[in-house]
């Protein structure tokens, strides 16, 4: 077991849960209970949370260079384009007025222009727990553009999902525990420390 989270310096990332990014992966309903868990402990313990989401206007989706070789191609297909239903947040997500929202324009969560790193640094956040959708996609990209910021890391092996089970798999257990605890859901209350 790794050591506790402070949940004063802790956000929860629940990242990319739109109905065209589940639509990709296995057992998205279960995907969803337990990222729906993860944010009642975040209510629980007073852990700011941080909804990001991918959607790109039609401005957006044409400055994609087509050798931007995955994005480019997603872009040109319009499955993000802003202002469609596959773009929302899922609605069984509880957002609250004081969340924090974040739509990007690329795969990682730190890779737009957002106010995401000014309001994590306002809230005096050091600790970050990852969960979305999907794993190969923003989850890997914001992982590792968070260590490389010095966030201490944890990722929610069963909140997180990729449309290829086996790219999940190496990651949550060979690639990403170099740089994060890999924990379940169910692991978060016992790992709380008192606020």
């Amino acid at each position: 077991m790794t050591s506790t989270i402070d949940p004063t310096s802790t956000a929860l990332l629940l990242m990319d849960y739109q109905p065209a990014v589940l639509a990709a992966v296995p057992d998205p309903e279960g995907v969803l209970a337990r990222a729906a868990e993860a944010l009642a402990w975040a209510r629980a313990h007073g852990v700011p949370v941080v909804f990001v989401r991918v959607a790109l206007t039609d401005a957006e989706a044409a400055a994609v260079p087509a050798r931007n070789k995955a994005f480019a191609q997603v872009a040109a297909a319009g499955y993000i384009a802003e202002g469609t239903p596959g773009t929302a947040f899922h609605d069984s997500l509880d957002i609250q007025e004081h969340d924090l929202t974040v739509r990007k324009v690329r795969i990682g969560a730190f890779a737009s222009d957002t106010d995401l790193r000014a309001e994590l640094r306002v809230r005096g956040v050091d600790t970050l727990v990852l969960a979305g959708l999907s794993t190969g996609g923003v989850v890997l990209t914001t992982l590792r553009q968070a260590a490389d910021e010095d966030y201490r890391l944890f990722v929610l092996a069963d909140a997180t999902a990729d449309p290829d089970p086996e790219v999940h798999r190496v990651l949550i257990e060979k690639v990403f525990p170099h740089q994060a605890d890999i924990i379940t859901t169910a692991e978060l209350g016992a790992l709380s420390t008192a606020s």
